[in-house]
């Protein structure tokens, strides 16, 4: 079990948190939301997944232990986890390992190996063909697209590895390919968004069996802001969020589920969201931050500056108070809220209780032949020295013409 807690001159404040613990914080759930379709869809997961051949890239992160953890009672036959974060696949199987109410196959591999490499290339090459390939790997972070360097990468990453992914596994087709996407891909505003709209596009010319699903924020997932604030507690550092974006958030247990769910019972391109509302299920960070202090034993203080957020952290934390900065979102490609679908689109809400499916892209012939030309400009645009960030955006908005990127000339690496 995670546990995290305050720090004050060296000892905690206040009993230590488990992480499903901080997850209510953000989600007001105590239960999976998806719990019933689960238990509903057990023997035709079951039917799909026993026995099976099962490949994890991404395996290491927050998503991917998630997905073990609903993966692994379904007793696939062969299990292989890729991930270029050794220390954290290292921990992965130590976990599972040291777990009591999971099995781990006898065929079991744990490579740090990473996405779009040679050696990724060449293992699904020469290995026995799998049924089900989950791709968990992405950049998730509008900061990503502040350079064209780190754009770049994105781009790599999120669309142009998992084409290359897609043309290995052709020779022996899996069953199903699911590869993770992101509310954010719905009406984007940052090249991020657009990436995960653009791989959805990906894999629909690819001709083989697929699926995806958009998330939420994942609550307390690794690098995302909640998971900050913890991090700021233990270093005795203010906090800060901005007081005006609110966002849909689910638990690990649920981003695992929902990804098995689209993995082992969706394979014509459709992409599965949680059933969210507007009003009862979004949160703000500022107010997240607010409940964080508040169950360790601390008074939020709002200051009217980081500045001043800084030079008072010392002694506020040593009366038991902590120095927090809220203030509007200023950063490019921010949206003051998310979406899982367009407004207006055909979704069927009858498979479900709480997920909903969304069709696969209705692609022309000229739409798929832009996801071609786009693929192949990631190809050979890096090695162009004259291809910045207008650049990329341009070609991209091509393939997602519904991209509204938000500039306002001010990145989150600016901020606390």
């Amino acid at each position: 079990m995670i546990t995290v807690f305050a720090a004050q001159n060296g000892r905690r404040r206040g009993p230590a948190l488990a992480l499903t613990e901080l997850e209510v914080l953000a989600t007001g759930r105590t239960m999976s939301m998806l719990h019933d379709d689960m238990a509903r869809n057990d023997a035709a997961l079951r039917s799909r997944l026993a026995g099976r051949r099962v490949a994890i890239i991404g395996a290491a992160g927050s998503i991917g232990s998630s997905v073990l953890r609903a993966l692994l009672p379904y007793e696939p036959g062969a299990l292989v986890l890729f991930d270029l974060n050794e220390n954290m696949l290292v921990e992965v199987v130590r976990e599972l390992r040291s777990s009591d109410d999971l099995r781990v196959p006898d065929v079991f591999e744990a490579l740090p190996i990473g996405l779009g490499s040679l050696e990724c290339a060449r293992y699904f090459r020469e290995q026995a063909p799998f049924d089900v390939v989950f791709n968990l790997s992405a950049l998730k972070h509008v900061r990503s697209e502040k350079s064209v360097y780190s754009l770049i990468r994105l781009l790599d990453t999120n669309c142009l590895f998992v084409a290359d992914l897609l043309a290995g596994l052709s020779a022996q087709p899996p069953a199903n390919v699911f590869s993770v996407s992101s509310d954010k891909a719905v009406n984007p505003a940052s090249l991020m968004g657009a990436s995960k709209l653009a791989m959805e596009r990906v894999m629909a010319v690819s001709g083989l069996p697929y699926s995806t699903a958009r998330f939420a924020n994942v609550a307390f997932s690794e690098g995302s802001l909640p998971q900050g604030f913890l991090r700021r507690l233990q270093k005795g550092q203010p906090l800060s969020a901005p007081n005006d974006v609110v966002r849909y958030f689910i638990s690990h247990e649920e981003a695992g589920q929902l990804c098995v769910l689209a993995a082992g019972l969706m394979d014509g391109g459709q992409t599965l969201v949680p059933r969210m509302d507007a009003v009862q299920h979004t949160q703000r960070f500022d107010e997240i931050a607010r409940r964080v202090l508040q169950a360790h034993g601390y008074e939020p203080v709002e200051c009217a500056s980081e500045d001043e957020a800084r030079s008072r952290a010392a002694s506020l934390i040593a009366e038991g108070r902590w120095p927090c900065y809220f203030a509007p979102s200023d950063t490019s490609g921010e949206k003051p809220y998310e979406e899982f679908y367009d407004e207006g689109g055909t979704v069927d809400n009858t498979r479900f209780e709480a997920v909903q499916v969304v069709p696969p892209p209705a692609l022309s012939a000229a739409e798929a032949a832009d996801v071609t030309v786009f693929l192949e400009y990631l190809r050979t645009a890096k090695h162009d020295v004259s291809q910045g960030i207008d650049e990329y955006a341009a070609v991209l908005a091509r393939v997602v013409p519904g991209l509204r990127h938000i500039r306002t000339g001010r990145t989150l690496d600016e901020k606390m």
